[in-house]
């Protein structure tokens, strides 16, 4: 790194894994090609209304405001001086933020990036003991939460007694110790800190996972490499975009989505009041003008009635991601609105998605081609690459990668410079790549290998499942038996006659030996916040 690190506070610098562990990095691109010395939201923001133009243009939308680029620099600039020059924070130290998505988050979001200080975003729904190892793991020195949100975390913060100095509430406009009264007294003057691209910007801490929590750090490198390749080849993101969704600001997956790609792209993004539900968010989308949708395909097919009956003429590019997209799902949203859904894979450890394909690229049954910048291969389990057509395990390298901060399973991530998400996939002759089930999901039954949401796609085609999910379950006889959990839809009866019809189904619609021989009927399936289908913990009530 040519240009020194300006972060003074070295905590996540001195806990970065040691280089050989490290991902191989690549810029082949000539849009890859960033100074040493660059703050991504100087790049995103100041840029961009100083440089192109876009001060007047729209940014952050809600139902009561609307602010233009400029404007919302002006907001960022004074957070920043508060967080500055009334807290004293240091480049380099961690700030919680804990919030929905809202103008509040978004703000703070790009004001603590901008001041140097490495940005740790928190889910809404995260109680006081989750909230409690974010914060011995990360040892941020302030928070910035929403006031609705307070009581979990002053309660982890008192239980780790000496770590956050600081905090700050926002979205209390008449609490006097609200951050907006207190930054509006501040200069709405503010020169980016000078970070260094390989200074860090955000810890991720991932989503869905059993065990202690992983911290991924992400550089403004990072972030900004990952704006040149999606958004840009794939994507293809315009000024006159007006993007909204459901991923929390709290997972890269909304952070890239709903506040940093619109950014790069001039476009600007819708934050509702309350979090959507399938018909509020149709609604507002209807109303609003969006343009670009980003949500999980469980939501796409809860939203898809609505959609059909409410109409959304502004819509023209819905992005699914967070969880494997089911062929079923995709076509009841393309039946509802005529849109061809933009599948991707990504994952916090990569920033976002790095293989997708859209509009006439689509292939069916097909997540898409590695994007433009990446590079990705399906190994064996000792890293060599099998033949196309054959079920391995996804690889990949490009621009961004996995660093765990202070973690062990750096290597299991990371096992010889390529990244490894955890997914098995089937490359076809063509290049596409074809989503086969999370490694662990696989399930090896008498012999066969059946990938779980290959048999949920089949069976929410059924008109009376609303919901399933598939895992497989430990049998002293083959090994493994296949075992469906299914939310019926309303009216539906889960008896002895309906196990059947759907083992029926199943058998008549794909390989007879993909049926589940178990099926249990049930209220609701585990989610994460971000709307991932947790299967272990299915697993876990489906004891051998």
């Amino acid at each position: 790194m040519t240009t020194p690190s300006v972060q003074t506070d070295r905590f996540v610098h001195d806990r970065l894994p040691p280089r050989d562990q490290w991902p191989a990095f690549r810029y082949d691109l000539p849009e890859l090609q960033f100074p040493d010395q660059v703050n991504l939201v100087q790049r995103l923001l100041d840029h961009a209304v100083d440089l192109k133009g876009w001060g007047e243009r729209p940014l952050l939308r809600s139902p009561q405001v609307t602010l233009t680029y400029a404007e919302t620099r002006e907001r960022v600039n004074r957070i920043a001086n508060y967080l500055v020059h009334e807290l004293n924070l240091q480049p380099g130290n961690r700030v919680l933020l804990r919030g929905g998505n809202s103008m509040g988050m978004a703000l703070s979001w790009l004001a603590v990036v901008k001041a140097g200080l490495v940005a740790v975003a928190t889910m809404p729904l995260l109680r006081a003991v989750e909230l409690g190892k974010v914060i011995d793991k990360a040892r941020p020195a302030a928070a910035i939460c929403d006031a609705r949100l307070l009581p979990d975390l002053e309660q982890a913060a008192r239980q780790h007694p000496g770590v956050l100095a600081h905090i700050v509430r926002f979205g209390a406009a008449d609490d006097a110790r609200d951050l907006g009264p207190l930054a509006a007294r501040q200069s709405p003057e503010f020169e980016a800190c000078p970070t260094a691209a390989d200074d860090i910007a955000l810890l991720a801490f991932t989503s869905g996972t059993t065990g202690a929590p992983k911290a991924v750090v992400h550089t403004h490198r990072d972030v900004l490499a990952a704006c040149e390749c999606w958004p840009r080849h794939v994507l293809r993101a315009t000024p006159d975009d007006v993007v909204t969704g459901s991923p929390p600001l709290a997972f890269t997956f909304g952070l890239g989505g709903l506040l940093v790609f619109p950014m790069w792209a001039g476009a600007s993004i819708y934050y509702p009041d309350v979090p959507y539900n399938p018909e509020t968010m149709v609604r507002q989308m209807r109303e609003h003008g969006v343009t670009t949708c980003y949500t999980a395909p469980t939501f796409y097919r809860q939203m898809a009635p609505h959609a059909r009956t409410i109409g959304i003429p502004t819509l023209r590019t819905c992005v699914s991601a967070g969880e494997a997209l089911p062929d079923a799902t995709r076509q009841l949203w393309k039946d509802a609105t005529g849109i061809e859904m933009l599948d991707g894979i990504g994952a916090t450890e990569m920033f976002h998605i790095f293989i997708s394909s859209a509009g006439a690229d689509v292939r069916r049954g097909a997540i898409g081609k590695v994007v433009p910048g990446y590079q990705a291969k399906v190994v064996d389990d000792e890293g060599r690459e099998v033949p196309r057509g054959t079920v391995g395990k996804l690889a990949v390298i490009g621009p961004t990668g996995c660093r765990y901060m202070d973690d062990a399973r750096q290597t299991r991530y990371v096992p010889d410079g390529w990244n490894r998400p955890g997914d098995a996939f089937v490359q076809d002759a063509d290049g596409y790549f074809h989503y086969q089930a999370r490694d662990d999901d696989m399930i090896i039954t008498a012999g066969y290998n059946v990938g779980g949401p290959e048999v949920e796609d089949c069976l929410l085609t059924h008109p009376a499942v609303a919901e399933c999910g598939v895992i497989g379950k430990p049998d002293d006889e083959r090994g493994m038996v296949i075992k469906a959990i299914v939310v019926l839809k309303p009216g539906q009866v889960g008896d002895a006659a309906m196990v059947k019809a759907l083992q029926d189904y199943v058998k008549t619609t794909i390989a007879p030996y993909k049926y589940p021989r178990e099926i249990e009927f049930v209220d609701a399936l585990p989610r994460t916040e971000t709307g991932k289908l947790q299967r272990f913990k299915l697993r876990e009530k489906s004891p051998p």
